[in-house]
């Protein structure tokens, strides 16, 4: 366990969603020397600017949020850059955290990393039973190689980094790009602008018969925070709500909620994805504490209402 008040820490992707979080919650934490890398100023798949990074901050402390991601139609769009850009930024940063005695190295993974055919809940010790899910699996690969490298470098040079695996994130500040954005996001904005628009009908990706589990943004911020301070170990730790709903009822519940009365049709040949998501989140509690707290309606109005008031 460490205190993370007085550390010098740096935050990859801190300037993004999921990372504008983090940075809350490392500062209610008492945090104050915390340095956001942007990609403009350290480009982090480059050797030179990695090291540029790390004189300018003689980091104590790494989260490393920063990821390439999207939704299915980004994944089967960039596989090749997806699996390079992401394996490449993680494998050099944590290569020089070690270099230059980094105290602690806090590695976010995915949820794609998973097998494909995983039974439900998700178990840590089901990651090596398969292959990931075809559309997303070089995104979930080039993550898992973190999980890999952590564990040999702890093994070798006593390395002390730790490795989360967060389910499908949501929340206001999130990307609602339709060329891009996750599941939610992505029908919000399908949903709102319906209904300022007045149109009859939605289209939906796929059967929804797939199901997802999905955690509030600044849960996982605190999950994420939680470990830093408190997991020491090498053993993956799953971060979720521990619960899953069928796109279908998740495409109903998000109308409902943004005040669409329209149809909502199903175009079966996109894609579902993998078939099942739900994570055993027992790990998470027992080692450190964490627990899901956020609703998923109170989260959903949320995010919705961020939305509409986003000029978006």
């Amino acid at each position: 366990m460490i205190g993370l008040a007085d550390k010098r820490i740096i935050v990859t992707g801190g300037a993004g969603f999921l990372g504008s979080f983090v940075i809350e919650r490392l500062k209610e934490a008492g945090c104050k020397n915390i340095f956001v890398t942007r990609f403009e100023e350290y480009d982090l798949r480059d050797k030179d600017s990695i090291l540029k990074l790390f004189r300018d901050a003689r980091p104590e402390v790494i989260i490393h949020l920063a990821a390439v991601v999207g939704g299915i139609g980004a994944n089967m769009a960039n596989p090749g850059s997806y699996f390079y850009e992401n394996a490449i930024m993680g494998i050099q940063l944590m290569e020089y955290a070690r270099v230059y005695g980094v105290e602690k190295f806090v590695a976010i993974g995915t949820i794609c990393a998973y097998p494909k055919f995983t039974p439900v809940p998700f178990k840590e010790e089901d990651l090596w039973s398969g292959y990931p899910e075809e559309t997303n699996a070089p995104y979930g690969l080039a993550k898992k190689m973190m999980l890999v490298q952590s564990q040999a470098y702890r093994q070798q040079y006593g390395f002390n980094s730790i490795f989360l695996l967060p389910v499908n994130l949501y929340g206001p500040r999130d990307n609602f790009d339709p060329k891009s954005s996750h599941v939610i996001p992505a029908l919000i904005k399908k949903c709102v602008d319906a209904v300022k628009s007045g149109a009859e009908k939605i289209e939906v990706w796929g059967s929804g018969e797939a199901s997802r589990e999905f955690l509030y943004v600044s849960d996982a911020a605190r999950a994420i925070v939680m470990a830093a301070e408190k997991y020491d170990r090498s053993d993956p730790v799953n971060i979720g709500a521990g619960f899953e709903i069928k796109i279908k009822d998740l495409a109903a519940l998000i109308a409902k909620l943004s005040g669409f009365g329209g149809e909502l049709v199903y175009d079966s040949s996109k894609p579902d994805g993998q078939p099942r998501r739900c994570l055993d989140t027992c790990r998470a509690f027992s080692e450190f504490g964490f627990k899901a707290g956020t609703g998923f309606e109170d989260g959903l109005r949320a995010t919705i209402e961020w939305y509409k008031n986003s000029g978006k």
